[in-house]
């Protein structure tokens, strides 16, 4: 994952990865075989990883109410470290790379899923409530997007800014929606 972050799709090899790792590129390929084996095996890496970051901040959580900001920085949060890094060169491969593709697609639905549970549970909002449920999805969409304005240069300025003022408009829907 640090190398896929760090080198990109192309620049992770089985030889490098074996080097990463201080093991012996025989070594490595007797536990993947082929190239595609290392990447299935860090994609679904990637999204063990992911789905479990996800549940220890609902566990961490649990004990009451979080402001809506604090929900925000968290969520956004998933889209700015390392592994959203490394998602995002997987993803890229998948766009032209049906067999990678194939293997992302159903696990990216599983971190989709513990997102929104996520996002849908710290908000405290009526899962039934299918307009909460678009902002749910808008909210991780948005914070996706802002994820994907940090990849090239710092926008932790900007970021705050956008997510400033959404928080204001998620509290007022959040509102409306409960009353």
């Amino acid at each position: 994952m640090t190398l896929l972050a760090e080198v990109g799709w192309t620049g992770t090899t089985v030889a490098t990865v074996a080097t990463h790792a201080g093991v012996s590129r025989g070594a490595t390929q007797h536990h993947f075989p082929t190239r595609d084996d290392l990447f299935t095996a860090a994609i679904e890496h990637m999204t063990v990883s992911r789905v479990r970051d996800i549940r220890a901040t609902l566990t961490e959580s649990a004990d009451g109410p979080i402001p809506v900001r604090d929900v925000l920085d968290s969520l956004v949060g998933m889209y700015t470290g390392p592994l959203f890094k490394a998602a995002l060169q997987v993803w890229t491969a998948a766009a032209v790379d049906p067999i990678v593709r194939q293997h992302i697609i159903p696990l990216e639905q599983t971190v989709a899923r513990e997102a929104f549970r996520l996002a849908a549970t710290l908000l405290g909002i009526d899962r039934e409530n299918p307009r909460l449920r678009a902002i749910v999805a808008a909210t991780l969409d948005l914070g996706r997007g802002l994820g994907l304005a940090n990849i090239l240069t710092d926008d932790a300025e900007r970021r705050t800014w956008v997510l400033d003022a959404w928080c204001d408009e998620l509290k007022q829907i959040i509102a409306q929606e409960t009353a």
